[in-house]
């Protein structure tokens, strides 16, 4: 497909993964995404989104992964290293309340795509996640296949 747009090869816009352990957070996120045409996966850890990811039967497919930093249980940071190190090809775009510029340089050194601080705007949250749907359905390297 090699036109610039953010719909998949189904059709759709693309399926996103939102990993946050607060409720409100996770569902407006959410909300916004599937408005705007997104399939969206929720889960309230890093734990069951791990176990998502590696679901034996039916493993998670995601076209972007979008990951609270500061959770309970689970660490964000460990969550996001997990899907860097097993699915290169996925984005990641990392999540947090509490905004610390060395976290965020090392977290991008680490191959997350961007970070978004909450509360998070409609506008910006669309933005990063078409510009990553975009990222992983024109992606070329072997790491996509």
């Amino acid at each position: 497909m090699g036109s610039q747009t953010s719909v998949t090869e189904g059709g759709r816009q693309g399926r996103v993964l939102v990993v946050d352990d607060v409720e409100s957070v996770r569902k407006s996120i959410s909300m916004t995404l599937a408005h705007a045409g997104y399939e969206v996966v929720e889960a309230e850890s890093g734990e069951q989104a791990i176990r998502l990811a590696q679901g034996v039967q039916h493993p998670l497919a995601v076209d972007v992964v979008i990951c609270n930093i500061q959770m309970t249980p689970g660490d964000g940071v460990e969550t996001i290293a997990f899907f860097r190190r097993r699915y290169p090809a996925i984005p990641v775009v990392a999540l947090t309340a509490y905004p610390d510029v060395e976290l965020a340089v090392s977290l991008m050194r680490q191959g997350v795509v961007d970070f978004l601080v909450k509360p998070v705007l409609q506008e910006e949250l669309l933005m990063v996640v078409k510009r990553a749907v975009e990222q992983r359905v024109n992606c070329t390297s072997p790491v996509c296949e």
